[in-house]
């Protein structure tokens, strides 16, 4: 029985591997972790993570085929292919503060695994690396090896957070790189044979190890690159009247250009975007290509403006002020379908909104009030290391509340800020809202998920990113 270990039980690790266990039932997979929450969280009802379909694949599989381990060191041992997906966070100290990925959990898992096998394996990349850490890791490996064999494969995720079951059951391609080398093409071929169970060999793309791993990083700049294109555009549109959704429209319509990522919004979120752009400018700068740099680290420039411009809309149309008054937060985590709440905008918005004084109550239905906590409390790129290495007890921010109801979170309120586009928000009764808000009673959506006409005959003074403005806006300074 060939035997799977994947090192790391996190957003990509967990699914990844389930769905291994579900399609190769004659596979064994075991998932490891030094967190023992998190572990004991996965061999229990609640996971740690919230993604659809999950949780029917786990309970299928739990105890046959996956297993979910802290012995490490073991599940290393006697598996024949060794998943490393570990978190590689942005370095805030030292050589590429600020940009660069700082692998210190890669190389500890690296030495780790040269350390306990008794075996020859194939080690293969799921984190998000910088190009050319494969090589980094192979020459740990090699030194270390006491005689042991390793071949190294780069087969990053290509995953979309509230979709990445169906992502996995059907994706538009896996991609596996290696070594040109006769050892190499053995190891690739004995992965595509893994993924072979379920997903037809034309999509399983085999390239040389450098080129997948820098296929990873541009797929989520060239992503991130169209919504900071369109989020500049939804600044043109208000300040020209135009409407950023029938523009997105009508150039999406063009089969070269096509619709997907064409939504206007307050800006991206998620584990990966930022962080890998930041490590493609630094990659770039390192290389000796330094307008290449520059050309990337304006898709986060855009995106950090955009944050800010909307902050600073809400702050002047309320009078220049939100000192002391109550604002909701509708949605915190970075996308609908997830409780991921790494970078997503909302926490800029939030800060922006308490540096101005405001009031804060925030209701999502998949993020806790502890979570919320710590995403307000923490330092830039504190996210990204494993949770035990995170600051334990975050102080509470005082001016904000979390409820788990919209109608609480709304009730005596200011203004309503949207900011995850979940699909209860546009069918609440707003009616009601309006009623219980103080009033002038503000809608900032942040997503253009509402009906901006209905909220106006309600009595709602509107703000959706990118459409022709609210004549009350308009007497109002966008920035102050």
């Amino acid at each position: 029985m060939v035997k799977i270990c994947c090192i790391g039980a996190g957003y990509v690790g967990g699914p990844t591997m389930a769905v291994i266990a579900l399609k190769c039932p004659e596979i064994e997979v075991a998932v490891v972790d030094i967190s023992v929450p998190r572990i004991d969280a996965w061999n229990s009802d609640q996971l740690p993570i919230y993604e659809p379909g999950l949780d029917d694949i786990v309970k299928q599989c739990r105890g046959k085929n996956l297993f979910f381990s802290t012995d490490v060191e073991k599940h290393v041992r006697e598996a024949d292919i060794v998943f490393v997906s570990v978190n590689t966070p942005t370095k805030t100290t030292g050589l590429g503060a600020g940009k660069a990925a700082d692998l210190t959990y890669w190389e500890s898992a690296a030495r780790m695994i040269a350390d306990v096998s008794v075996s020859d394996k194939i080690v293969v990349e799921k984190s998000t690396v910088p190009v050319k850490t494969a090589e980094a890791i192979e020459k740990i490996l090699m030194h270390n090896s006491k005689g042991i064999k390793f071949q190294i494969l780069s087969n990053p995720e290509f995953l979309a957070e509230g979709t990445a079951i169906a992502d996995l059951f059907n994706p538009d391609r896996v991609l596996i790189g290696g070594r040109e080398t006769p050892e190499g093409f053995k190891a690739v071929q004995t992965l595509k044979e893994v993924y072979a169970n379920w997903v037809p060999e034309d999509q399983i793309i085999t390239t040389n190890l450098w080129s997948a791993e820098l296929s990873k990083l541009a797929a989520n700049a060239f992503l991130a690159q169209r919504i900071s294109s369109v989020n500049a555009m939804s600044a043109l549109c208000e300040s020209t009247g135009a409407d950023v959704t029938q523009v997105s429209y009508a150039v999406g319509t063009d089969s070269r250009i096509g619709s997907k990522f064409l939504n206007a919004s307050v800006g991206f979120g998620g584990s990966c975007f930022q962080k890998d752009i930041l490590n493609l400018v630094y990659i770039c700068q390192c290389n000796g290509l330094p307008e290449v740099a520059e050309y990337w680290k304006q898709v986060i420039k855009i995106n950090d403006y955009q944050k800010n411009r909307f902050v600073n809309r809400i702050v002047s149309s309320m009078f220049n002020t939100v000192s002391n008054k109550k604002v909701a937060i509708l949605g915190f985590a970075f996308k609908k379908d997830t409780g991921d709440t790494r970078e997503t905008p909302a926490i800029d918005v939030c800060k922006g909104l308490l540096g101005d004084k405001a009031q804060i109550s925030i209701y999502d239905p998949q993020v806790t009030e502890e979570q919320i906590q710590r995403d307000l409390s923490m330092k830039k790129f504190d996210w990204d290391h494993p949770l035990h290495l995170q600051p334990m007890s975050p102080t509470t921010v005082k001016q904000v509340s979390v409820t788990w109801d919209a109608y609480a979170a709304t009730k005596d309120a200011h203004a309503v800020c949207i900011l995850t586009e979940w699909d209860e928000f546009k069918s609440l009764d707003y009616q009601k809202i309006f009623d219980n808000m103080q009033k002038p009673a503000f809608i900032f959506d942040g997503r253009n998920i509402m009906n901006v006409n209905k909220l106006r005959e309600i009595g709602f003074i509107v703000y959706s990113i990118g459409k022709p403005l609210d004549p009350w806006l308009k007497d109002m300074p966008a920035f102050v």
